[in-house]
């Protein structure tokens, strides 16, 4: 009976240790992200999350925070580089006022579907990667937006018909693309879009079928212009030094966890596209730009191709190699 009792406490005190341990290896990190807990982006990341726990045996276990609840989307970087929050998510052309490289998925007209905006993305890959590292950051994956379209309360016929229009941008790029137009740049983040239109702030905005489904267009804009003018990509990267804190294990899975979430990320995204396109078009006006509004739009694009090229300089050719 003694020696029975022994064995056991024995074997509970290793337990315990063993719990104590696991315990203290255990890591948890939190992450920022700007979108709502709807977006088909914020759904992988939380797949991703997931992920990482499972393949580092729950040595690293990563909250997620969504719709800015944590930083503001143009805070994220900083927050991540700074080690204020050890991951995040940010749309990559939000920074290419730091460097024109994270500019050219946002260029109109570039590309025009997701095998081009693929072949784009290898081009872009190593310079945004070379980009974060500098800054103290490590790039994990990029996931395309569907195509962006106009969404507006008045039809519009040629390029003429947004001067002077209220229009929601998001970025220095949609700036720039909104004076060329002679439109008025108001920045809106997405989770502010129904308010900002409700209240007179914008009369018409640029963006995803996957965002004016998610936010209702129909309730507060007329026409949805299925305009396939670009295919910005959503980041998502961590504070190098945070990263390499890490055990190899956890280090490891974030890699793998990331190839995988970039893999679903780019089927979810084509898949929310066509799903999207299809109930806008029941929901709302549906139009292509005619052969006016198509013409004068491309040549926003070569005024934009052209000042991103000269910005960008000699590896603006190696990055768009892969569209050649």
């Amino acid at each position: 009976m003694r020696k029975t009792y022994k064995h056991l406490m024995a074997v509970t005190a290793v337990a315990a240790a063993t719990m104590s341990f696991n315990a203290m290896a255990q890591t948890k990190w939190n992450m920022a992200t700007p979108y709502p807990e709807a977006e088909f982006h914020t759904q992988n990341i939380k797949l991703f999350a997931d992920d990482v726990n499972k393949l580092s045996g729950g040595e690293l276990v990563i909250t997620v925070h969504s719709a800015q609840s944590l930083f503001k989307h143009p805070e994220i970087p900083r927050a991540v580089r700074t080690g204020q929050v050890e991951i995040g998510e940010t749309i990559m052309s939000n920074l290419s006022n730091q460097n024109p490289i994270f500019q050219a998925d946002a260029i109109p007209f570039l590309v025009n579907g997701y095998p081009s905006a693929m072949k784009l993305w290898q081009g872009q890959r190593p310079f945004v990667e070379a980009y974060l590292q500098e800054q103290g950051m490590r790039l994990i994956y990029a996931v395309p937006w569907p195509g962006q379209g106009f969404f507006t309360k008045k039809e519009i016929q040629n390029i003429a018909d947004m001067q002077g229009v209220k229009f929601r941008t998001y970025n220095s790029t949609t700036e720039k693309m909104a004076g060329l137009m002679k439109a008025v740049p108001t920045t809106v983040e997405a989770v502010e879009i129904p308010q900002a239109f409700s209240t007179g702030i914008v009369d018409a905005m640029v963006t995803s079928a996957a965002t004016g489904f998610r936010t209702e267009a129909w309730s507060f804009s007329n026409y949805y212009y299925d305009l396939q003018a670009w295919m910005p990509k959503n980041m998502i990267y961590v504070n190098e030094a945070a990263f390499k804190k890490l055990p190899p294990k956890a280090q490891q899975a974030i890699i793998d966890a990331g190839k995988t979430a970039e893999t679903r990320g780019w089927k979810m995204s084509e898949e929310v596209f066509n799903e999207t396109t299809a109930n806008l078009k029941a929901k709302m006006n549906y139009r292509t730009a005619n052969e006016a509004l198509t013409k004068s739009l491309a040549q926003v694009g070569d005024v934009m191709s052209v000042e991103w090229a000269e910005a960008v300089g000699p590896n603006a050719e190696k990055i768009l190699a892969p569209l050649r």
